[in-house]
């Protein structure tokens, strides 16, 4: 069996709404269709039938994302009800590892045209409760919020596993001896790349706003911060002592992104020019509580199935969960050339709608790989509960 060659032919998202904002609401499965019909829609010479899978990333899944929300988008957007849909979940991955496999199911020879992407509406997660062991319980009853991290957690979990993902963030950040500034200087520099990006026109290639909803731009850039103004904030999980703020890690999140991916005939039939070719991926594991160095044997293992080397990279989209996550990764590849990582900013500064993340960095790699002409670039998220993704792409 042959391998085919798997090409991006486009890629686009939402902006990023913040948490309760703006695009608090949109339906998640509303959003998902909404960007899966403009997919559609920049591909006038694509018969829709012909697409014969979509693959959605969703974390939570918990609320109106419930009952396959690709299958739901696909309906939604209009698309032939012969088109299928499947969602996955790979927590804050989920949206790249959606990516992942509708590209190995074209290099398999399964699928010639194929939409990958994720959704996530943190705003509209909603409360659950647990069905209780007998019928008509006297007590109170606890709702758990699906919104972010542990619920529900498994009592037989070793306690140093599931603690939060902030603490998680301070254990790297103990590791690495990272202080409250570097981390401050970190998620600065999220904000004014991503200002600036969106002030020079860089997104609007890949940004399809929703109707009727007066946002425009990533919703949690803030233009105006300083140094100043992040060292003023108090730390968020260890009260004395702690670095991991509010303002150096990234807020909770809407959105939803997703690019068309064909082999050489779907390329054909839509008679456009790639944006870039995928070329690698993998994944690895890593202790739960240290979830935030995830990427690091991920990106290694992704380099090596690719041929190439930190020093082949032009660009690299690293999901900012933390400022401390991050530079804890840079920390363990010190031959990588920090000044391409995130060049358009990050999530810190534009947000991490969970399961959209994924296919967000994956986009923003096609198009930056496009822009320049040639390159190779590389996507990555850690995962909580202690897992890393990668996604090289080549130009």
């Amino acid at each position: 069996m042959s391998i085919r060659d798997v090409y991006i032919v486009d890629a686009v998202r939402t902006p990023i709404g913040k948490f309760g904002g703006a695009l608090s609401s949109v339906r998640p499965d509303d959003l998902a269709a909404h960007v899966v019909k403009a997919l559609v829609d920049r591909a006038p010479a694509l018969d829709p039938a012909r697409i014969d899978d979509v693959y959605f990333g969703d974390a939570n899944g918990a609320g109106e994302d419930n009952r396959d929300v690709a299958r739901m988008a696909v309906l939604l957007a209009g698309l032939p009800t012969s088109v299928p849909g499947v969602t996955v979940n790979r927590l804050c991955g989920s949206g790249l590892e959606a990516v992942i496999q509708a590209a190995r199911a074209i290099a398999l020879g399964d699928a010639s045209v194929a939409i990958a992407g994720g959704v996530e509406s943190m705003s509209r997660a909603p409360w659950v409760l647990q069905k209780p062991e007998r019928a008509f319980p006297a007590g109170h009853q606890q709702l758990h919020s699906t919104t972010l991290g542990w619920r529900m957690t498994n009592p037989r979990m070793p306690a140093e596993w599931t603690v939060s993902l902030g603490e998680g963030a301070e254990l790297i950040a103990d590791k690495h001896a990272l202080t409250r500034e570097q981390q401050d200087a970190f998620a600065l520099a999220s904000h004014q790349k991503a200002a600036e990006a969106w002030a020079k026109g860089l997104y609007d290639g890949e940004v399809v706003p929703y109707g009727g909803v007066d946002l425009a731009r990533d919703e949690c850039i803030r233009d105006a911060t300083s140094m100043e103004a992040l060292g003023r904030l108090k730390p968020s999980f260890r009260p004395d002592g702690g670095t991991v703020t509010a303002g150096n890690a990234s807020p909770l999140n809407d959105g939803a992104a997703a690019l068309l991916l064909v082999d050489e005939e779907g390329l054909r039939e839509t008679g456009r020019e790639p944006l870039a070719r995928i070329r690698a991926s993998a994944v690895s594991g890593i202790e739960p509580q240290l979830f935030g160095l995830g990427p690091v044997e991920a990106v290694r293992r992704a380099l090596e199935k690719a041929g190439r080397s930190f020093a082949d990279l032009t660009t690299f989209e690293l999901n900012e969960a933390f400022a401390a996550q991050s530079l804890g990764c840079l920390a363990e590849w010190p031959e990588l050339d920090p000044e391409i990582v995130n060049p358009r900013g990050g999530a810190i500064a534009m947000g991490h709608p969970l399961g959209a993340s994924g296919a967000r960095l994956a986009g923003s790699v096609a198009h930056q790989l496009a822009a320049a002409g040639s390159g190779t670039g590389l996507a990555a998220l850690c995962i909580g509960v202690g897992q890393g993704l990668a996604l090289v792409l080549e130009r």
